[in-house]
């Protein structure tokens, strides 16, 4: 499995199965990231593929991100992505998750997104509402369930 962080070029993903991460993303130093958890159940899987993560790979310390740059870098990966997973544990102080509303709506009809959230999380149901009017499944509620439903349709699984 190889992991492709936004202050990195884009992966060629001919013939890889490729996954985006999309939902908010903690804007502070506090806040956890939900990503490495949802990695972490990937790699369990033993997914071979590569996953697409709209964060810096903060190991690279010379680098600053750039508004523009990290925009045209998710652009291209969710252009290149094989499946579009959407967790969405929003919290209105600390992941609010706006952008996430949007590139849910741009790829609810794409074929390629699946949608997850908390019970807990504020502000999902019209998420929700669209999600099963659109798609006809009800959203994954819990990160476990989200991330082997997602690698069940990149792999055939079932």
């Amino acid at each position: 499995m190889d992991v492709a962080f936004s202050n990195n070029p884009v992966p060629d993903v001919t013939g890889r199965k490729s996954v985006f991460l999309i939902g908010p993303t903690p804007r502070d130093i506090v806040t956890p990231s939900w990503r490495p958890e949802a990695i972490g159940l990937f790699n369990e899987l033993h997914f071979d593929g590569v996953i697409f993560v709209p964060e810096w790979d903060w190991s690279i310390k010379d680098m600053q991100p750039v508004y523009d740059n990290q925009i045209k870098w998710e652009e291209d990966a969710l252009d290149a992505a094989d499946l579009i997973m959407a967790w969405v544990p929003r919290d209105l102080d600390t992941m609010p998750a706006f952008t996430t509303n949007i590139e849910f709506g741009i790829y609810l009809t794409s074929g390629r997104l699946i949608y997850g959230r908390p019970d807990t999380a504020p502000k999902c149901r019209y998420l929700d509402y669209k999600y099963q009017k659109v798609i006809g499944e009800t959203p994954y509620n819990t990160l476990d369930k989200l991330v082997e439903a997602s690698y069940n349709r990149l792999t055939g699984g079932f």
